[in-house]
């Protein structure tokens, strides 16, 4: 606890240094304010001054970033923070002003050094450490090369020296020998120089400290010994087998836990694969992992039994919603509650649609090639919706695929993949918009209707419970102002439209949970959920710009 609690006083104090010293140098009436006058032996020339502004300009800024790296207890953001924090100290002294700030900076300075301890996550596996060099030396040459240009079309000649001096010093704002004959030209100069050399320093930095998302990949062999561990409990577990994820196993190997890295957090689904009894191991090897790389460890999707040993473990639980399983033995289409459903697949039978159910495997290559260029096609979003429920791919040996044909044209498909050796799970669900509503209601009836499998889970319907909750007689004001909350994002999300459409076929619900540390995380877990969803997230240029090595 005091560990945490001194983490986070030195995060505050950090912001604080950094802000104080923009405040020092952008903003004249701080400086009035925070003012207190140094000894008048210190006179320091006016470009030692101009120097100095820029040096705690950019660290001032380059203290701020530091922030989130310090938060994360990251080595390598302590060890620059040290260094921004002597250099910001130093550079106050330079301005003259602001002893304020200048002792703000060496409090940080000294308080940094006291709780080094606390600062040992390890570099993401996937660094910038190299790009942040080279992104600082492409942005220093430039900015030398443009003003040494400069320097020779619009000044008398020069020697090499003096130009080279006048360009490089311009980097940190300082004066060389050149003496210019009107001062926009010099202005000119030195502003080429501060951008060129503040944008090297910030950049670098950013590459140097961003959250890097090593690219996950499971091998053959890990995905052989996955498999082995698959079961009969859990209808999500073979969605763990998705090759972008990494995997860890617990000790004896009878347990492992599958994730992958967004923004931070260390993003599970479902639960853990194997022996319940040997979760804890491969649980234990999980949080060691993001111990010692300070990710934010987070699973979604788990059921009530996952849910209960991640919470062994420190993590808090939030029930996110329901997955829709359907007993095969007890289906039917008779009655008045499948009255919808049966009205459907009539609809669809007498306008010559037919389904066709068939295992991956007996498929011929061209069709299953064809089946995933139509499933694109028809997905109506640029990017694979899915990570909890979705296995990525289609046509793995197991699968059941569903075919709608009309006319001899396929209409629609569904994917069921494995759940054990008695049931399915429903991993992509496609049609051509043009075809007939009822076209799934066709394929799902007639799998449930004809499959040796058990049970069948479908899609998953979030926060149901809410949804109910709000439209029942007498429920209260909180209950019914959530359920219109949830009808409202469903214009652009899937939320109501999927409950209702999982409640058609009279399943049973199977609660399903999300497991984080503690409330302050919630919305940096929300963030890595919705992306790996492929339901928003952050934008793609920055996605693009944490992939590249």
């Amino acid at each position: 606890m005091a560990g945490a609690t001194s983490v986070v006083a030195i995060t505050w104090v950090t912001r604080l240094a950094g802000l104080l010293a923009l405040i020092s140098v952008l903003v004249p009436a701080g400086r009035r304010t925070l003012r207190g006058h140094v000894a008048t032996w210190l006179e320091l020339p006016h470009e030692a001054t101009v120097g100095a502004a820029t040096v705690a300009l950019v660290t001032g800024v380059l203290l701020m970033l530091l922030a989130t790296g310090l938060k994360r207890r990251k080595r390598r953001a302590w060890q620059l923070a040290v260094a921004a924090a002597a250099l910001l100290t130093v550079s106050h002294l330079g301005l003259r002003h602001t002893l304020g700030a200048g002792l703000v900076s060496l409090a940080l300075l000294i308080a940094l050094i006291a709780t080094r301890r606390y600062f040992i996550a390890l570099p993401d596996p996937v660094t910038g450490r190299w790009r942040a060099v080279r992104v600082f030396l492409q942005l220093t040459v430039a900015g030398i090369v443009i003003n040494f240009a400069l320097l020779s079309v619009a000044l008398a000649p020069l020697s090499v020296g003096d130009r080279l001096a006048q360009s490089t010093l311009a980097l940190v704002g300082v004066s060389g020998p050149v003496v210019f004959p009107a001062l926009w030209l010099e202005d000119l100069s030195a502003a080429v120089g501060l951008l060129f050399g503040i944008g090297a320093v910030l950049l670098a930095a950013y590459f140097l400290l961003r959250s890097a998302e090593p690219a996950p990949e499971l091998t053959d062999e890990e995905v052989e010994r996955l498999k082995g561990l698959l079961g009969e409990r859990d209808s999500l577990g073979y969605f763990a087998l998705r090759r972008d994820k990494f995997v860890v196993f617990s000790k004896s190997g009878k347990a492992a836990v599958t994730y992958r890295v967004i923004a931070g957090v260390a993003l599970c689904s479902a639960d853990p694969l194997g022996d319940p009894e040997a979760w804890p191991g491969a649980i234990e090897e999980y949080l060691e992992v993001c111990r010692r790389y300070a990710w934010t460890p987070a699973t979604m999707g788990c059921s009530e039994l996952g849910a209960t040993v991640w919470a062994r473990f420190g993590l808090e639980v939030l029930e996110i919603g329901d997955e829709a399983v359907v007993d095969t033995d007890s289906f039917t289409l008779e009655g008045r509650v499948m009255r919808g459903v049966r009205q459907a697949v009539s609809r669809t039978k007498r306008a010559g649609y037919t389904a066709r159910i068939r295992k991956a495997e007996d498929l011929p290559v061209a069709e299953l090639d064809e089946l995933r260029a139509l499933a694109a096609t028809w997905r109506g979003t640029d990017t694979e919706r899915g990570f909890s429920m979705a296995l990525g791919r289609m046509g793995d040996p197991g699968s059941v695929l569903v075919t709608a044909e009309h006319d001899g044209q396929v209409r629609g498909v569904l994917q069921f993949v494995p759940w054990g050796e008695k049931g399915l799970s429903l991993d992509v669900m496609r049609r051509d918009r043009t075809a007939d509503n009822g076209v799934n209601e066709l394929m799902i009836s007639e799998l449930l209707l004809t499959t040796p499998a058990q049970h069948v889970s479908l899609n998953f319907a979030a926060f149901r419970a809410v949804l109910e909750q709000g439209q029942r007689i007498g429920a209260g004001p909180v209950a019914r102002l959530s359920a219109r909350t949830l009808r409202f994002f469903s214009r652009w999300i899937q939320i109501e439209t999927l409950y209702r459409f999982n409640a058609k076929f009279q399943p049973r619900w199977v609660p399903r949970y999300l497991a984080y540390p503690a409330a302050r995380d919630l919305p940096r877990v929300g963030v890595a959920v919705f992306e790996a969803e492929g339901l928003g997230g952050r934008p793609s240029g920055l996605l693009r710009a944490l992939r590249r090595a």
